[in-house]
């Protein structure tokens, strides 16, 4: 038996445990192939990488987030060009309506949750809902506090008119991705949202969001 190696192996197990206390990986062996993917893998060279404003020092983080919202702002582009001249009034409403038509009927809480909005913004898109009858409100069996949303057929009839120009959007979203590329940033943005999900559920006030996450997480160079 190789001793050396069965030690290394062990000391990467270790490490994984230790670097995953966020949960970013699940705690079996598909987690641990991904953190060693992620982590240990033979990776492009920095040179050979380009973004706007890398000859001037400009950070591969600053890249990041500037390309995130630019491709928050076209999808929301094509977003509005796939409900124009129809009952929708906001992205959003046919977003909470193919939530509720995907995943079932769930909490208020629970499906403003699922669309990463503030409560007060949620609400008003679940109002507005309602007030279409596009969705029923119903007090939880388990919780009487607790309002349940469920999509009705009037909501399931307007989502349906729009569902081809919507479809066509995600698909125009996507762009020229191949699909191996589209899987690949799948799993990258996977990961990210699970990194900030959890950040998000615990409703930091504003004024100490940046330096709590901050001095949570260390977000050294690997």
């Amino acid at each position: 038996m190789n001793y050396k190696l069965t030690k290394d192996v062990i000391h990467l197990l270790e490490k994984f445990d230790s670097e995953n206390k966020n949960n970013l990986y699940t705690a079996d062996i598909e987690g641990f192939k991904s953190w060693i993917s992620d982590n240990h893998s033979a990776t492009t060279s920095d040179n050979t990488i380009y973004w706007d404003g890398k000859e001037n020092g400009r950070s591969a983080e600053s890249a990041i987030s500037t390309l995130l919202v630019h491709l928050n702002r076209y999808a929301k582009t094509y977003s509005k060009s796939a409900i124009f001249d129809s009952e929708f009034s906001t992205q959003e409403e046919f977003i909470y309506l193919i939530n509720l038509k995907s995943f079932g009927e769930m909490s208020k809480t629970e499906l403003i949750k699922r669309n990463v909005q503030e409560k007060p913004v949620g609400i008003l898109t679940i109002n507005r809902l309602i007030n279409q009858k596009w969705v029923l409100q119903k007090d939880s069996d388990i919780d009487k506090r607790t309002k349940i949303i469920s999509i009705t057929q009037k909501g399931l009839d307007v989502l349906e008119k729009q569902m081809n120009n919507i479809r066509k959007a995600t698909r125009i979203v996507s762009g020229n991705l191949t699909n191996s590329e589209k899987n690949e940033l799948i799993r990258l943005l996977n990961k990210l949202d699970h990194f900030h999900s959890e950040i998000f559920g615990r409703n930091i006030d504003t004024k100490n969001l940046i330096e709590t996450v901050y001095s949570e997480y260390s977000f050294n160079n690997n």
